[in-house]
């Protein structure tokens, strides 16, 4: 796995914040609500995560301790998600009914 070198994510995460700060302050505009949504897909894309809150929180776990740590954590992480995942049912494979099936021609 590709890991983000630790100054960028200190970038984006200090960035995230500082537009948070701005976006509570003044909820109402447009422009500030868009660049902190922006700041947020950012930090999102950078650590894999799906939600900006998730993001910056691994953004911080990640600045707070070594790659090779950070590595061990996620995967933890990555193998209990799937064990809480809902299990698909068998699929039941059936056949079209007999008067619709076609054949080729000569059978």
């Amino acid at each position: 796995m590709l890991l983000p070198a630790k100054a960028e994510v200190a970038r984006q995460l200090r960035r995230y914040r500082a537009w948070e700060r701005v976006m509570l302050a003044a909820p109402n505009d447009r422009t500030v609500r868009t660049t902190f949504e922006d700041s947020g897909y950012t930090l999102c894309v950078l650590m894999g995560k799906r939600c900006a809150r998730e993001a910056a929180d691994a953004a911080e776990r990640y600045l707070r301790t070594n790659q090779l740590a950070y590595l061990q954590e996620q995967q933890v992480t990555c193998l209990q998600e799937q064990n809480e995942r809902p299990r698909p049912a068998t699929a039941v494979r059936r056949r079209p009914p007999t008067a619709e099936r076609r054949y080729p021609a000569g059978r």
